[in-house]
């Protein structure tokens, strides 16, 4: 079994939104949680992740929590959607380095950030869904080959 932890700022938009999605495809070789560097424990998802997700026939019961040790430990891997997100977990929890990457390294090799859509339209968040989808399948691909 592999868990995966998507981490990002409020646990409110993208790491909710990269929870729902990798769980919604179905992989029973994998467990997913998300958290937040700056969560606050308890709040719902946001609206415009909800209407998004409920646009790609998603269905997702979400509430944010603010990233503890448990978390640390219980994840394989841990991916962050920024890499301000990696520092601020390292800095945290310096002993999970060998096991935290943005999403875009991880895939791609590459430093990109997955951008923040909160307060944007629901386009942005339409852009930001499709980013993490994309990102999920090469995920995916990545993690079959390895295990």
């Amino acid at each position: 079994m592999t868990n995966i932890l998507f981490i990002c700022t409020g646990n409110t938009c993208r790491s909710p939104m990269a929870e729902a999605i990798l769980r919604n495809k179905q992989n029973d070789q994998i467990e997913v949680r998300s958290a937040g560097v700056f969560a606050f424990d308890g709040s719902p998802a946001s609206t415009n992740t909800k209407k998004v997700l409920e646009e790609n026939n998603i269905s997702h019961s979400h509430t944010s929590s603010l990233l503890k040790e448990e978390d640390v430990k219980w994840a394989t891997y841990i991916f962050t959607m920024t890499s301000g997100h990696k520092a601020t977990v390292l800095n945290m929890f310096p002993q999970a380095g060998d096991k935290t990457f943005t999403l875009n390294e991880f895939v791609d090799g590459k430093g990109l950030d997955v951008a923040d859509p909160y307060g944007g339209s629901v386009e942005i968040y339409r852009e930001t869904f499709g980013e993490l989808d994309k990102l999920i399948d090469k995920l995916l691909d990545k993690l079959n080959k390895g295990l």
